[in-house]
């Protein structure tokens, strides 16, 4: 079937790779396609914006549900619509599920403070459940004919970040908000200024010169950015 990925708000990056930057706040979303799984990269704010993802990715795959949801780090443009995915099988780095067991309020408060409706954060963050699979090295998942890799790559961005290469040609690097590019990297109170340089290092040698780095904010970029960005964050945070 010839399926033009931008008729349904999406850009394709390689064969059976895409992303979609979401509205508002401008967080991207990832999907790799096997014969036998579709991996979600990250679920957008609200369970709404989440089945919305759903239904764009089962008419852009021929009605295929997603069978495993990847999550790049615990902020609320990343991950709350993840309840829109039930029966999917859930991945997160190590230290997110201990984030999540005080109940989750700051992470309600980060989203109504951003400006996310009340009642829709409440009612994501309730439904929210700890990633069942905890990734603290690397893990590589076999989706049917295509396989995708997923790497605790922080601390930086946060305390806990995973970040995803899909091999091929070009391999393509989903990266989270350890790279941005539509504004200067931004350093919360979660931050781990004094590791995140080395996080950029670690995408660095996870997808190559060639490959394609997917920022968890901005438009698509190449290595040379990322290199960038890494020295510029090793310089704002004196770090080598």
């Amino acid at each position: 079937m010839d399926v033009h990925w931008e008729e349904h708000g999406w850009e394709e990056l390689a064969p059976g790779v895409g992303r979609r930057r979401l509205p508002r706040w401008d967080a991207t979303v990832g999907v790799v396609a096997g014969e036998d799984g579709v991996l979600l990269f990250d679920t957008g704010s609200s369970v709404r914006e989440g089945a919305e993802l759903h239904a764009q990715v089962r008419s852009l795959l021929g009605g295929r549900r997603v069978t495993h949801v990847a999550l790049s780090h615990l902020h609320f443009d990343h991950v709350l619509g993840t309840a829109a995915f039930p029966g999917a099988a859930v991945y997160g780095p190590s230290g997110m599920a201990e984030l999540l067991a005080g109940g989750g309020e700051e992470l309600y408060g980060d989203a109504v403070r951003e400006g996310a409706d009340p009642a829709e954060s409440a009612a994501a963050v309730q439904l929210l459940e700890p990633p069942a699979r905890v990734v603290a090295g690397e893990l590589t998942l076999d989706l049917g004919g295509r396989r995708v890799l997923l790497a605790n790559a922080g601390p930086g961005h946060t305390g806990h970040d995973l970040a995803m290469l899909a091999p091929g040609y070009p391999g393509v690097v989903f990266c989270g908000d350890l790279v941005e590019e539509s504004g200067e990297p931004q350093a919360g109170p979660d931050a781990v200024p004094s590791d995140w340089p080395a996080a950029l290092d670690r995408l660095l040698a996870l997808g190559g010169s060639d490959a394609l780095y997917v920022p968890g904010h901005g438009a698509v970029v190449d290595a040379v950015f990322v290199r960038a960005q890494r020295d510029a964050l090793a310089a704002r945070f004196g770090v080598s």
